[in-house]
């Protein structure tokens, strides 16, 4: 690689000395990427104050390929898979491309060394792993990286309830899941249209991200029972149980059952099947949910300044008995990988991309906007949000172009980073600040109550803000490992494709049934196809791979099995 820009490098000289080089040559146009990510949500070139910042720094436009139906198929056949390359998992299909060469190699002429220095130097762990995991040569890092092993990650489930209707209903006792939907039904009573004049529901889903199983459904299971998805199933990181989907009276099946009672009682969203993120964000923003498990389709929506304005916030709420996951900080970092493909005519470039967004600044701007607009440091060097910041953390259709006369241009969202991952955890230390990522951390975000409804969340439970009153409750730790998910024989993948898409087409019908009837033959009808698909084949292998999963976090807790 070296020798090829040395190549390049000596050409240009010659073409500038013979006066040959090309009119506009010297003041070439950006360069344009293509970032295939099995994470976003984006499908396109990048827009906005994040393609701005990309533009600025790297002279580049970013041209995001999302990861729908046959693209991954798709652009292993053709050879190609991009110049950023984000996957979903370390699993599988990243393995398959490691397997085929699809992958750029960082340590090939010190690549990582020479232009990912913040990576070479500040993640170690995290790049072993990859070798680890890659048979023994390094393709790129897993997402969430954390600074030390001895803590949690922040709460990722937040169980943001409409407060202002709780408290108009006097604080009914929640003691289980199902509990909660005779207060929806009061809720609704209370609040039956959004801002628009739309009807409103206790919950919006959308089945976008269903993976293996739908994704809302086992994202409840986990949020409820701390238990942690796992193939087909959940895996409880507690004793290293697992629960297949279909397990009768399991924590999926009970799931399907509570998201069927509130779409008989008219309290979910009837076009849950067919929403995208996009329609689903837009009902919550309007008021049209009471409930989420994630603060990004609940408080993070919903408590736009309008709403604070009137008193109306989504704040955190949980029945008794749930226990939420917490993951554990892990300095090896995650399973969504950041990778660099082997056709890329650009590595290095790529290469300083990603390293940038490993930085603090890369990393706060990612999150946050950018810096000296959003968010910046202050006279203490701690970390603060600027005014317009403190607007577009809580609403993200602020119009930058108004904002800023036109410095900045478009919705702050639908400007930022849409490639959708991460590199260091949110709640690792920024050694410029000593504080978090997290703005929950900051010194600045220690304020007084933004409204009296907020007040009176403080005063009811005892607790400043959401990290804090979830820490206090009861929750499952997930110990961080090296563990990565195996690759299943060519006979297993024809079954796993078979099953998955079963129980993905069985949960959705049976959460749309009419009667109790109905629902069991549903389930049951899943569960007999599922079956002769392989099913317990398919268990079996999951279950193997909870044993594995297991193994590693008794050596990384120093337990007993």
């Amino acid at each position: 690689m070296k020798h090829k820009k040395a190549l390049i490098s000596l050409m240009l000289a010659l073409v500038l000395t013979l006066g040959l080089l090309p009119a506009g040559l010297a003041q070439s146009g950006p360069i344009t990427l293509t970032a295939y990510s099995q994470l976003a949500n984006w499908d396109g070139e990048l827009t906005g104050w994040f393609a701005k910042i990309l533009l600025d720094k790297f002279n580049v436009k970013i041209n995001v390929i999302p990861d729908n139906e046959g693209v991954y198929e798709t652009r292993m056949e053709s050879g190609d898979l991009g110049d950023l390359v984000i996957w979903g998992s370390d699993g599988e299909e990243y393995q398959a491309a490691v397997e085929y060469g699809m992958l750029f190699d960082w340590e090939d002429e010190d690549l990582v060394q020479e232009y990912g220095p913040y990576i070479y130097e500040h993640m170690q762990p995290a790049l072993e792993k990859n070798r680890e995991i890659s048979g023994g040569k390094v393709y790129g890092f897993g997402h969430n990286v954390a600074t030390t092993p001895n803590d949690h990650e922040s709460f990722f489930y937040t169980w943001d309830l409409r407060w202002d209707l709780y408290k108009q209903l006097g604080y009914p006792q929640m003691n289980t899941l199902e509990d909660m939907i005779p207060v929806f039904e009061k809720m609704k009573e209370i609040a039956p249209t959004d801002d628009n004049g739309n009807e409103t529901f206790a919950v919006s889903l959308w089945p976008d991200w269903d993976g293996d199983m739908v994704m809302y459904v086992k994202a409840t299971a986990t949020a409820y029972y701390g238990y942690d998805e796992l193939g087909i199933g959940l895996y409880n990181p507690h004793n290293g149980e697992y629960y297949d989907a279909l397990m009768p009276d399991g924590p999926y099946l009970r799931v399907v059952k509570f998201f069927n009672q509130l779409y008989r009682k008219g309290l979910l969203d009837p076009n849950s099947m067919v929403n995208t993120y996009d329609t689903m964000i837009e009902k919550v923003q309007n008021g049209g949910t009471f409930f989420s498990i994630f603060n990004y389709a609940g408080s993070m929506g919903y408590n736009k300044q309008e709403h604070q304005d009137q008193n109306k916030m989504m704040l955190t709420w949980l029945p008794e008995e749930a226990s939420p996951i917490a993951y554990g900080m892990n300095v090896k970092g995650g399973n969504r990988v950041w990778s660099i493909g082997a056709k890329s005519m650009y590595p290095e470039l790529v290469m300083e991309i990603i390293n940038w967004l490993a930085t603090p600044e890369g990393r706060l701007t990612s999150d946050y906007g950018p810096k000296g607009l959003t968010w910046d440091y202050d006279e203490n060097g701690k970390t603060m949000f600027t005014e317009l910041g403190k607007l577009t953390n809580l609403d993200r259709k602020v119009n930058l172009t108004e904002k800023t006369n036109g410095e900045w241009n478009g919705l702050f969202g639908e400007g930022s980073n849409q490639l959708n991952n991460t590199t260091w955890s949110i709640n690792a230390t920024n050694p410029e600040s000593g504080e978090r990522y997290s703005y929950e951390f900051w010194e600045s975000s220690n304020t007084p109550a933004k409204t009296d409804i907020e007040q009176d969340w403080r005063d009811y439970t005892g607790f400043e803000n959401t990290q804090s009153f979830l820490g206090g409750h009861k929750y499952v730790v997930a110990p961080g490992t090296s563990y990565a998910i195996g690759v299943r024989s060519d006979e297993l993948k024809v079954k796993w494709t078979q099953v998955t898409k079963t129980i993905k087409d069985g949960t959705w019908n049976a959460i749309y049934a009419k009667n109790d009837g109905e629902l069991n033959y549903l389930i049951n009808d899943m569960i007999r196809k599922a079956k002769a698909y392989g099913y317990d084949d398919c268990v079996a292998w999951a279950q193997n791979e909870a044993a594995i999963r297991r193994a590693l976090e008794v050596e990384a807790m120093g337990q007993q099995p």
